[in-house]
């Protein structure tokens, strides 16, 4: 890998977003994802290298960390930070449709769940490898994430709860989708979700962590 996609990666992992960012404490003063991936590209780096041996990678061994608890939470948000920054610079190449995305991921938190951090976390981490997000927010009513399905076919769905007293209208709505789209891949997660709730419900995959969500649609395209 060249130089600069390592320090792109490096940046990423340790969650330096730009040349101002003060943290981490040792990068002080040093470019930071944002600059760099913009220097990528005026050198004539390929957006859809910077993202598959810098940006995933550097993803991916955060989402490892977080999994193995030797980071938490404002760590990984400050990673997911520094890969926004980079990818700012790549968004327009996917919208062009001159990089390709490997598929497009709707997620949400259930209808009566106003709980955030579980479901942007994930959303972070499947943009960053490299996925299309599309994120309905919280409270998401059934019929808003049938109607995300019906303009995104093709789209695997991602629903979080937080709550005990939520998880069955994350039921429902999985029945609903699986009824009108009985092909769908929907992945279920958040802190009460378990893997024998998924079961119980049809759904196809339940995820403790974020990396997990990533990983399972690694295989979904491999």
């Amino acid at each position: 890998m060249n130089d600069i996609l390592e320090k792109i990666a490096l940046c990423v992992e340790f969650g330096k977003i730009n040349k101002v960012s003060p943290y981490p404490p040792d990068m002080k003063d040093q470019d930071g994802a944002d600059e760099l991936a913009k220097r990528a590209l005026d050198e004539g780096t390929k957006p859809d290298e910077i993202l598959d041996k810098a940006l995933v990678p550097a993803m991916a061994k955060v989402g490892n960390k977080f999994s193995r608890k030797e980071i938490y939470v404002p760590q990984m948000l400050m990673a997911a930070k520094a890969m926004n920054s980079a990818m700012v610079h790549l968004k327009p190449y996917f919208q062009s449709g001159e990089t390709k995305r490997k598929g497009k991921f709707v997620i949400g938190t259930v209808s009566g769940d106003l709980h955030d951090i579980g479901k942007n976390l994930v959303a972070m981490m499947i943009e960053g490898g490299g996925w299309e997000v599309i994120d309905l927010g919280v409270d998401v009513s059934t019929e808003k994430f049938m109607k995300a399905m019906d303009e995104n076919p093709g789209a695997v769905l991602g629903l979080s709860a937080l709550l005990t007293t939520t998880m069955e209208n994350m039921k429902k709505t999985v029945a609903a989708i699986k009824e009108k789209q009985p092909g769908s891949k929907i992945l279920i997660g958040g802190a009460p979700v378990t893997k024998e709730y998924c079961e119980k419900i049809g759904a196809d995959y339940y995820s403790p962590d974020p990396q997990g969500a990533v990983n399972y649609l690694k295989q979904l395209v491999s």
